[in-house]
């Protein structure tokens, strides 16, 4: 086992990798930015590295940077976290050229997932159900963009291969409208993301977003932990997440579950990652895979009694995995709410002095977050500033005891979005389950109204 991590992130993330590598009796070294000097993790930390100022290009995406402070530090190993360098193959490859270990997939697998038309590509050779779609990317010749259109269906979606967190996405709903979609789409593809190429797919009107936790060892091992249903979003940012998915048979879940881990065996993958899935009429359509641990990763943590994180370490660290599939056990049902430093309705930023932080407790409930009472939000990064998960032997008591948690919970200083989770625990559509991806956008322009 490793003596001394670096931990390559920030926020909650980062102190929730921190406290894994306490349990382990494993050393972490936080490396932060000027503008997280005073965060919570810093001041816990075995050893701490400024790698440079505010803006995250100068820090947190800093290569050199991170690397040069786990030479520094005597680190063996560097775990990404999620977002930031999480799934930038190149880091990956810099990492282990440089002689550490880098606390996810092989660069080559980051690859593969990375661009989503290769990622389709490799999960129809696994036997893994892709929504229909085009081969590849598409060419330039707009004869066979309109007939590809026509062989698909209408509506269709335009995506960038290289894309991600709901950038670089345009639907179609007319031969008309289509070349210049894809025209756009490839110019904005190509700005964001360095990468021009997009491909086509079937745009489906209702689904919900479902996603299959997996991990897998070095040693050929592969196990699925269930599902969790993401469907509560908005401009693709998930809201809400819950384990198991409401109302979808375990029969369809176990089938589709089993896939992801043999694809993972395929493609002889490592570590954590997640298959992610539109789910319409009974039918798993997958989309992409997110080839790190997930902000939402703590739900399945509550369902299974697995330690995900604590299990990335031990397989970067050549460990086979603890449980076979038949061991992985589903209980209860859990919720997790991201809090953000943000306005309940406008969603626009919050970010300044937390002068009151007070989070609940009881029962089955969690709070992953780094803020505390006078803490500073720095207006440089992602709003998200905590979790609240909550657990229970039934979605009904899960809920309950969100709702309680939720009336408990006190932030001042700056807005938060929990008003809007206190409102979103008793609507009707979400209290009887299974809502679709389009479901908190239509809510929210109805409340406008």
């Amino acid at each position: 086992m490793f003596k001394k991590i670096l931990i390559a992130n920030r926020g909650e993330i980062a102190l929730r990798v921190q406290r894994a590598c306490r349990e382990m009796g494993i050393k972490a070294v936080m490396v932060y930015s000027e503008a997280d000097r005073e965060a919570k993790y810093v001041k816990l930390a075995d050893e701490a590295v400024c790698i440079g100022p505010a803006p995250s290009g100068q820090s947190y995406l800093s290569m050199p940077a991170i690397i040069s402070a786990a030479e520094v530090t005597d680190a063996e190993a560097i775990h990404p976290g999620y977002g930031f360098l999480s799934e930038n193959a190149d880091f990956a490859e810099r990492v282990e050229k440089s002689g550490f270990v880098f606390i996810g997939p092989t660069p080559e697998s980051i690859r593969i997932m990375g661009d989503k038309v290769s990622a389709k590509q490799a999960m129809i050779r696994a036997g893994v159900p892709c929504v229909p779609g085009s081969e590849g990317a598409l060419p330039d010749d707009p004869v066979v963009i309109k007939r590809t259109a026509k062989a698909i269906g209408y509506p269709v979606i335009i995506k960038a291969a290289g894309g991600g967190g709901g950038r670089g996405m345009r639907v179609v709903h007319t031969e008309a409208a289509l070349l210049h979609a894809v025209q756009t789409t490839k110019a904005e593809a190509g700005a964001a993301f360095g990468n021009p190429e997009v491909y086509m797919e079937k745009f489906l009107q209702n689904p919900r977003h479902i996603e299959i936790q997996v991990l897998a060892d070095t040693h050929r091992n592969a196990v699925y932990l269930h599902e969790r249903d993401c469907s509560m979003q908005r401009r693709h940012q998930k809201v809400i997440e819950e384990a198991p998915a409401p109302g979808i048979p375990r029969r369809l879940i176990e089938k589709i579950g089993e896939r992801c881990a043999a694809a993972c065996k395929k493609i002889g993958y490592r570590g954590a990652g997640t298959f992610e899935f539109l789910y319409e009429n009974g039918e798993f359509y997958f989309i992409e895979m997110n080839t790190r641990v997930q902000v939402e990763h703590p739900v399945t943590e509550a369902i299974t009694g697995i330690d995900i994180v604590r299990t990335q370490i031990a397989i970067a660290a050549g460990e086979k995995l603890p449980f076979t599939q038949r061991q992985v056990q589903l209980r209860g049902h859990a919720i997790e709410c991201r809090i953000n430093a943000e306005d309940p309705y406008k969603f626009t930023p919050s970010p300044g002095r937390v002068t009151t932080w007070h989070m609940p407790g009881g029962p089955g409930v969690r709070v992953d977050s780094h803020v505390y009472a006078n803490y500073m939000v720095p207006p440089n990064y992602d709003s998200m500033i905590g979790k609240l998960i909550v657990h229970g032997d039934t979605r009904e008591q899960a809920m309950a005891r969100m709702r309680t948690a939720l009336a408990e919970t006190v932030v001042e200083g700056i807005k938060t979005n929990i008003p809007l989770h206190r409102e979103l625990m008793v609507d009707a559509n979400f209290e009887t389950g299974g809502t679709n991806i389009h479901y908190l956008e239509s809510w929210l322009a109805q409340r406008e109204r």
